[in-house]
């Protein structure tokens, strides 16, 4: 049985063994002063992203994601953004990331948000298949200006 809910200030552990793990699966450099700054916006009332973990039936951490509102000026309405979501390879197969997916989208239907969106990489085929089943691949490519 895995639970998914908010994150809260005694995940502390849990929560940078598994962004750690999401980093190293993006081969991202990422420090503990990185992942502190992203804990303190996770806590901070006023700050856009908020976050979910998912435990086991043991309560071991197993996934998390992190999420926020965007505006949608063209549609003039609000969505939400998933910006990271992991689940550790032991419990991948488990609709882990498919509950999280859902409770983001739970969120935005709470909210009244127009749409639930967010990008992967091309060749993350394993979490591709879950969310060809969940959402539609849209056109749209992304580029990114480093600054």
């Amino acid at each position: 049985m895995i639970s998914v809910r908010p994150i809260s200030n005694t995940d502390y552990e849990a929560w940078c063994t598994l962004y750690l793990a999401y980093a190293e699966f993006y081969q991202v450099t990422q420090t503990k002063e990185m992942r502190d700054q992203v804990w303190s916006w996770l806590h901070e009332a006023n700050h856009e992203v908020n976050g979910l973990i998912a435990l086991d039936n043991e309560g071991n951490a197993v996934g998390l994601a992190h999420y926020r509102p965007f505006s949608r000026p063209l549609s003039a309405s609000i969505g939400g953004f998933i910006d990271d979501l992991f689940v550790t390879p032991s419990a991948r197969g488990n609709e882990i990331g498919k509950r999280l997916i859902e409770a983001v989208a739970q969120i935005g239907k709470e909210k009244s948000w127009s749409a639930i969106r967010w990008i992967t990489a091309e060749n993350n085929y394993r979490a591709r298949n879950t969310y060809d089943k969940l959402a539609t691949k849209t056109q749209w490519l992304t580029y990114d200006i480093k600054l």
